[in-house]
């Protein structure tokens, strides 16, 4: 290719003070600002300040000790958001792309943020483009699919036009940068458009639920309550019930909790050199079901060796070493089989180039014609298909390559007058981590896919060495079969186009299964954009980094359990707090809507659900949420937590009204029928935090008997406080027989629950 200057240093000097650089026209993390402001304004936290200022104008000031819990969760959730900001912020430096432009007359590589208008810059197979250019010198294909949406690769050549955001696929070429940030073609589609994903989360959407119902029923209920309160109570009476019932209602720490623990996950795995690019992956790969795995830099640590050469028709070695040679100096090493010649055999350049084909993994060859001889190196099976080449049998387990020559010059289609020289037997280096991390996923019951380019036998034969079994292999060149009929029965599918890996992740999703991809190449992007969540080596493709949620930095593949153990922990974790949080709305909603209809006084104050919940609720939650949990993840979020919650919440609710109709039997005071509702409630609250703590390890056994220790301390010793009456023996005589009920209708309810969500299809 033609070598070029490229821009002067005060060149580029002066168009960077002239703002003609290809700045970031996205922002792919909030600001500190934005994230303090997203955790202050919540729906919640102006709900919780709605109800204090209510509190404060009634003059129950002791009451307004329920924002200190609001105001330690939004600091705690800041804080670790914060955190994540910073971790994330640096990793995405770490892993920000490198682009080689000519400036003076050298090649350097800078950030792609660093590229002014004009800059010449050095583009090659795997690349992806990063700003719109006009191509100087060179021949490339090039896929637009993120862009356009079409799969098909399109040839640029000298004076065409290349858009940022697109990829090459194969080639190479010097193109001069026409646009810069906001101008780039694909900014102007959309500034977000290349990183948004639609987000597959469950708990994102039960979050979003909760908050969508409490918000629609608060208010109604808010009017409803106050006025049936003022019927039992004076006015300022009246609007500290009602207060203390909408702040039951509230699971404020629910979601700074499922925020905060998903953001202690992000600087874990940061430890691992783990980039993760979009928060609830953690999530969906915590869940995946099966694995599929492009062979190339996943498997194998994508660098290859030619390990033999095997002459065909009398061809002399030097004859054939000097055909690869010439292709690798010309062809250049755009990719891992040029480059594994280029380390193998010398480069030479003694002939003058008429026709270069690159290779393409849709083509499965490449070529390149000279004055009088052209050369050939592709699949066997593809440029000889249906022809007996009796010297591969004994290579039926190498990936082997067929290099030809013709005395006719290259069209662009696949040749069909050439004389075969050599197979070329290439070999693949396997990660030493490969087999330990497969039988991780194997144990676990992750079912894995392997899906290459390759010959089916030449990654089958990778796959035993790395312990795979029951292998079952097909080759989608050579079947008309879709890939919704393929997918179950085969685990290793050769001669895949990178439209196929797409359809065959189309076709596992549409079984019902949650699909991981991992993938380093051009050809990988289209099913990586596809999974459920999408893993990219960093030292493959611009491409693939770009489309996927995880980066691995260290392209360390044995990082993949430590990721799914992270995220079973967030969400086994998330999924026993939520409980216990959503316990406090169930009760709260089910007593406001009865109390609605009763002349009662509402039983609680605000101070003293401040007791239950940040003993039976806040503290544990917090605590249990970040403790390690690397059981299987089963069944739907919601259903499990609500099978645990309600049947706490009923017996709750049916404790209270049992306390409320008492006194029409036994003399109570209307502070011990108080006192008795808070101490049932947390009694009640501790029967479901000692059947989530099951099986007791060292860590919750303590923390159960330091709970429970504050609770008695909370209730004996700090009555005044929480507005609480002295545990007379008639008190103490009831308490213990509302205790027998309740543990009765607790186990009952818990049984009920748990025989419904098996026999339901939810």
């Amino acid at each position: 290719m033609e070598k070029f200057k490229g821009l002067s240093s005060k060149e580029v000097s002066d168009l960077n003070e002239r703002g003609l650089v290809n700045y970031k026209s996205d922002v792919k993390t909030k600001s500190i600002g934005q994230i303090i402001f997203g955790n202050v304004f919540t729906l919640f936290n102006l709900l919780n300040f709605a109800l204090a200022l209510a509190v404060f104008w009634a003059g129950a000031y002791k009451n307004l000790l329920f924002m200190g819990v609001v105001i330690c969760n939004t600091l705690i959730s800041t804080i670790q958001e914060i955190r994540s900001k910073i971790t994330i912020d640096k990793l995405s430096l770490l892993n920000e792309s490198k682009v080689c432009v000519v400036r003076d007359g050298r090649e350097n590589h800078i950030s792609i943020y660093d590229i002014v208008l004009g800059d010449v810059i050095k583009l090659q197979s795997g690349n992806q483009i990063p700003t719109d250019c006009k191509v100087l010198s060179g021949e490339m294909l090039v896929n637009e699919s993120l862009l356009t949406g079409e799969e098909e690769a399109i040839n640029k050549v000298k004076d065409s036009e290349l858009f940022s955001g697109s990829f090459v696929i194969s080639g190479s070429c010097y193109a001069e940068a026409i646009h810069v940030g906001k101008d780039n073609y694909s900014a102007q589609i959309s500034m977000e458009a290349k990183y948004i994903k639609k987000v597959n989360s469950e708990i994102m959407n039960f979050i979003n639920k909760i908050i969508k119902y409490i918000s629609i029923c608060i208010i109604p209920i808010a009017i409803l309550l106050f006025l049936s309160q003022l019927k039992a109570a004076p006015f300022n009476d009246a609007i500290v019930s009602t207060v203390a019932a909408l702040i039951g209602m509230i699971p404020e720490g629910l979601v700074l909790l499922t925020s905060t623990v998903l953001a202690v996950s992000v600087i874990r795995l940061s430890k691992y050199n783990v980039l993760v690019q979009e928060l609830y992956c953690i999530e969906t790969l915590a869940r995946v079901d099966t694995i599929c795995l492009d062979k190339t830099g996943t498997i194998t640590e994508g660098m290859m060796d030619v390990s033999n050469i095997v002459s065909l028709n009398g061809t002399a070695m030097d004859e054939i070493t000097d055909a690869l040679g010439l292709m690798s100096y010309h062809m250049g090493d755009d990719n891992q089989t040029m480059a594994a010649i280029n380390r193998k055999y010398a480069r030479k350049n003694d002939y003058n180039v008429v026709k270069k084909i690159p290779f393409s993994s849709k083509n499965k060859w490449s070529g390149i014609s000279f004055d009088d001889v052209s050369y050939i190196l592709g699949a066997p099976d593809i440029l000889m298909p249906g022809e007996k080449i009796k010297e591969l049998d004994d290579l039926i387990d190498n990936r082997v390559l067929l290099l030809c020559k013709s005395s006719l010059r290259l069209t662009g289609k696949k040749p069909d007058n050439f004389k075969p020289m050599a197979l070329i037997v290439i070999s693949d280096r396997i990660r030493k981590e490969a087999r330990s991390t497969l039988n991780y996923f194997r144990n676990e019951g992750v079912d894995i896919k392997i899906i290459s380019g390759d010959n089916p036998q030449t990654v089958a034969a990778i796959a035993k060495k790395v312990g795979l079994e029951n292998i079952k292999y097909i080759d989608m060149s050579k079947t008309s079969s879709s890939a919704f009929d393929l997918v179950e029965e085969y685990n290793i599918f050769g001669r895949v186009k990178p439209n196929q890996k797409k359809d065959l992740i189309v076709a596992l999703k549409a079984h019902g299964h949650t699909v991981a991809m991992t993938g380093d190449g051009v050809n990988d992007v289209l099913a990586l954009k596809e999974a459920d969540c999408s893993v990219a080596m960093n030292s493959g493709s611009d491409a693939a980094r770009n489309v996927s949620q995880l980066v691995l930095l260290d392209s360390n593949f044995s990082s993949m359990p430590r990721v799914v153990a992270e995220g079973r922990r967030s969400i086994n974790n998330i999924q026993r707090s939520s409980s216990l949080f959503l316990c406090k709305t169930s009760y709260a909603t089910l007593l406001a809507l009865i109390f609605m209809f009763l002349s009662f006084t509402y039983p609680f104050i605000p101070i003293q659900l401040t007791l239950t919940s940040t003993i039976t609720i806040g503290i544990p939650s917090f605590i249990l949420a970040l403790e390690p949990n690397n059981e299987r993840i089963n069944g739907r979020i919601i259903v499990n937590v609500l099978k645990k919650s309600l049947p706490t919440a009923l017996t709750i609710t049916l404790n209270i009204i049992i306390i409320m109709i008492l006194p029409s039997f036994i003399r109570l005071s209307q502070d011990e029928v108080s006192t008795l509702c808070v101490v049932m409630t947390g009694i009640t609250g501790f029967m479901l935090l000692y059947r989530i703590c099951v099986p007791f390890n060292a860590i919750r056994r303590v923390l159960f008997v330091i709970l429970g220790i504050m609770f008695v301390v909370g209730v004996v010793f700090l009555r005044k406080i929480f507005s609480l009456t002295i545990m007379s023996p008639t008190m103490c005589l009831l308490t213990l027989g509302l205790f027998a009920f309740a543990l009765m209708v607790f186990n009952f309810f818990t049984g009920l629950f748990y025989k419904i969500s098996k026999k339901i299809k939810w």
